[in-house]
């Protein structure tokens, strides 16, 4: 009988730590990448999302192939894979290239990265579940996984922060590429340690690769992303955004349609009929939802709304992530002393007071002090809901469904975490542009100022045109980038004249926005609380390690 060691767990630990640091380590480069790239809005928001849908795409996959095959390989290959897509980030041109190569350039890399995070986040945690044979143990390992996973949130902001102080080339702004050398160094080293450390497992009974199942949860899970993702650059009544719907719609019903048939389906679609997995299911990608939307607000607030560096701006989420690893010990003995939906419920109820408190900090308040204390709050409560939701998760389901369980749990909580920033940036930026316009189309002295700025690279001269028409051209981009530029620019002679109009509006736009996230945000978060409160059972120290099947898991109790 496989047994978790503690070489395997340091492994796990490790590999999903660096998993989640390639996942997050973007939120702190925000304002870089608005700089340095000159990204649209739909283009930044996918900067992100790039890494993160092949992970929500591929963890069932990966999960049935560690199943199979062992999952030491898959820690060590998924850690050399994404090392190698950090390493073709890094490799973004520079401003020589255009806009669009340079961000597909970025995108490539985040992809590949993002398929090797997609094999270290179910293979790790299924390496935890599938050796550990009591629920205090369970409770004990998962802490630690689910600590690890927090850590490498927190490291990653810290790390961006400090990274981006070390210059790459001429231009300041191209010093997020060092993130990503840090982020390549650590994946190398994670693959070096699970090689060295890790114990193989395996539970390849019953288990085949599902192409059917695969395909067209992919197809529909990346039509639903691109939707929401692109609803703010093309409008949400566009032909290619409501195509986007209906094809996700399809494809998740023939997704449906396929598992029912399926001898060995990639997702057991009877896992839904066990109610507190169900419910559990819901909650997690509602909270997670929220958690990693407050997430990605804060982040934008922080870095492309009031342009703090990337170092200032990681002390917020150190505040945010970083509290998971000391409540380690106190979160795995609730656990294993009350009944888990205390715990679940408690932790999404306090990201939700978080949310409304943040909700109530408008942007023009430009200290972290004003945020610390909300930040707080919402960390402890992603602290202790992360951490429960996997184990009410994994203990609902018998020891040799373990890795199913573990990468479907992985898979919605990662599905959680691209809807958050897709769905929170597109209601934000839809919102910021619709205010804007309004505030542009009753001001006569706005709409002139901003067609003289329009006109004025046609005017300039011939070294100066090129600096003006990017500036131009950012300003047409949305709100994000009317917001990145000046509102003043220097002259010769030390004074200063009016540049870009739309500055102060974008500003107070995206402001207002923002804080209309944090409140969806706080929503989403209250009613996953609720729903675990109301709707997971089970008692303290209840684990299914013993039946073989859900028919007679069910049986026996």
């Amino acid at each position: 009988m496989y047994v978790l060691g503690a070489g395997t767990l340091v492994a796990a630990a490790l590999a999903v730590l660096v998993a989640q640091v390639g996942f997050a380590v973007p939120a702190v480069l925000n304002g870089l990448f608005q700089q340095d790239l000159g990204p649209t809005s739909s283009q930044l928001t996918w900067i992100s999302d790039a890494f993160i849908v092949p992970v929500a795409l591929l963890e069932l996959t990966f999960g049935v192939l560690g199943d199979l095959f062992g999952r030491k390989r898959l820690l060590v290959g998924g850690a050399l894979v994404l090392a190698i897509g950090e390493g073709v980030a890094v490799l973004t041109p520079g401003a020589g290239s255009s806009t669009g190569t340079r961000v597909l350039v970025l995108w490539i890399g985040q992809i590949i990265a993002g398929i090797g995070a997609a094999a270290l986040f179910p293979t790790s945690l299924a390496m935890v579940a599938a050796g550990t044979h009591t629920a205090s143990a369970r409770a004990r390992a998962i802490a630690v996984w689910a600590a690890a996973l927090a850590t490498g949130g927190l490291i990653s902001s810290v790390l961006g922060g400090l990274m981006t102080r070390i210059g790459f080339g001429t231009d300041p702004s191209a010093s997020w590429r060092w993130a990503f050398v840090a982020v390549l160094i650590l994946a190398l080293a994670s693959a070096a340690i699970s090689l060295a450390m890790a114990q193989n497992s395996a539970a390849p009974e019953g288990r085949s690769l599902d192409w059917p199942g695969q395909v067209t949860v992919a197809v529909a899970l990346f039509a639903l992303l691109f939707a929401v993702i692109q609803a703010p650059t093309s409008g949400w009544g566009s032909g290619q955004v409501v195509a986007g719907f209906i094809v996700a719609a399809l494809f998740l019903a023939l997704f449906i349609w396929a598992e029912r048939r399926s001898p060995a389906p990639l997702l057991r679609l009877d896992f839904f009929t066990h109610r507190v997995f169900a419910v559990n299911a819901v909650v997690t990608v509602v909270g997670m939802f929220a958690f990693v939307g407050t997430a990605y607000v804060t982040s934008i607030r922080l870095t492309a709304i009031q342009g703090f560096t990337p170092l200032k701006a990681s002390v917020a989420f150190v505040f945010l992530g970083g509290l998971t690893l000391v409540q380690m010990p106190l979160t795995s003995r609730l656990l294993e002393r009350y009944n888990p939906k205390w715990v679940l419920g408690g932790g999404f109820a306090l990201i939700g007071a978080g949310d409304l408190w943040l909700a109530a900090v408008p942007a023009t308040n430009l200290s972290l002090a004003a945020i610390v204390a909300p930040l707080v709050i919402a960390g402890i409560g992603f602290a202790l809901a992360v951490s429960s939701v996997t184990a009410v998760a994994v203990n609902a389901m018998p020891n040799h469904l373990a890795g199913m369980a573990s990468g479907t749990t992985n898979m919605l909580r990662d599905l959680g975490f691209g809807l958050g920033p897709a769905v929170i940036g597109a209601v934000a930026l839809s919102q910021a542009a619709a205010q804007i316009s309004r505030t542009v189309a009753g001001s006569a002295s706005l709409r002139g100022a901003l067609a003289g700025f329009t006109a004025s690279a046609a005017h300039a001269p011939a070294a100066q045109r090129p600096a003006l028409e990017a500036a131009v051209g950012a300003v047409q981009s949305g709100p994000l980038g009317a917001n990145a530029v000046p509102a003043t620019v220097p002259v010769p002679g030390g004074h200063v004249v009016p540049f870009n109009p739309l500055k102060d509006v974008a500003f107070h736009a995206l402001s207002h926005a923002y804080s209309i996230g944090y409140v969806i945000c706080a929503v989403a978060a209250l009613a996953a609380a609720l729903l675990a409160v109301v709707g997971v059972g089970g008692r303290a120290h209840e684990t299914q390690t013993d039946p073989r099947t859900l028919t007679e898991q069910e049986a026996a109790s």
